[in-house]
């Protein structure tokens, strides 16, 4: 059974012109930010969102997390419709965001981690081993008790997956998860993700990076302009070339050429 359906989905953002709208340059309109868009993700599964920038990835997973209401369609989290059900389908979804507002800054890593384990039920008896946990899982055990406000933005990144996790949801979403970490940090994240469908959670990924997207993901959704233009099943023997082809291929973007003296180092 699918852990998470979207059934004809279209969200559309509405804009007016500014209040001073200096000789009528803005002009009211709106923009469709996914148009009709269906994807079945089976649960213990990692899917893989690509696409550029504008294409509807973030909105998809806002709309699979409550933060926004679908316009035409439904979306659908273990049975559970995100319009009629928003808190069955929260109790079940973690979104890792990882911005310096997510958190307070004059408390530790492990106090904010704490506060949003007490704000999900989780009983106080366990509630120190589960934040422990995370803090070891996702490399910040040494940074546990100093101040969030002295985080680099790549710490923030770990925190944030960290407080997705907090309450061991069923379906974890990640946007661009790894953007602000360095290679082994990186590297220590995808082998978080790989264990969370072994632990019978369901993972959607948006990510801009192929060798992520290989490395971790069992299936990928092209998204382009609002639509899903192409799915794939991403299978072992895939490698990073072959899906940035068949990336660029689908969207008909114009593939960067790596410079030769780039290629050239060692």
């Amino acid at each position: 059974m699918p852990a998470v359906i979207l059934e004809t989905v279209s969200k559309i953002f509405r804009h007016r012109p500014a209040l001073f709208n200096w000789f009528g340059r803005e002009r009211s309109g709106e923009t469709r930010a996914l148009d009709h868009v269906s994807l079945q993700v089976p649960a213990g599964s990692v899917l893989v969102l690509l696409g550029p920038n504008g294409s509807g990835k973030t909105t998809t997973l806002k709309l699979i997390s409550t933060m926004l209401l679908p316009d035409e369609g439904r979306v659908l989290v273990q049975q559970f419709d995100t319009r009629t059900d928003s808190k069955y389908v929260r109790q079940r979804v973690g979104f890792a965001v990882a911005t310096e507002r997510s958190f307070f800054p004059r408390l530790s890593a492990r106090e904010n981690l704490d506060f949003f384990a007490a704000l999900d039920d989780i009983p106080r008896r366990a509630r120190a081993r589960r934040v422990d946990e995370l803090l070891s899982r996702t490399g910040l055990g040494d940074a546990a008790d100093t101040l969030v406000m002295k985080f680099s933005s790549g710490m923030y990144q770990r925190l944030g997956i960290a407080r997705a996790l907090i309450h061991k949801p069923a379906v974890v979403l990640l946007d661009e998860p790894t953007r602000s970490l360095d290679p082994g940090s990186a590297a220590q994240f995808w082998n978080l993700v790989r264990e969370l469908p072994s632990q019978g959670g369901t993972v959607i990924l948006a990510t801009h990076n192929f060798n992520e997207a290989v490395a971790v993901g069992n299936h990928v959704a092209v998204l382009f302009k609002g639509t899903v233009a192409a799915e794939r099943i991403l299978s072992a023997t895939m490698s990073v070339d072959e899906l940035r082809s068949f990336y660029f291929q689908t969207t008909g973007e114009l593939e960067e050429v790596e410079p030769v003296a780039a290629r050239s180092q060692p």
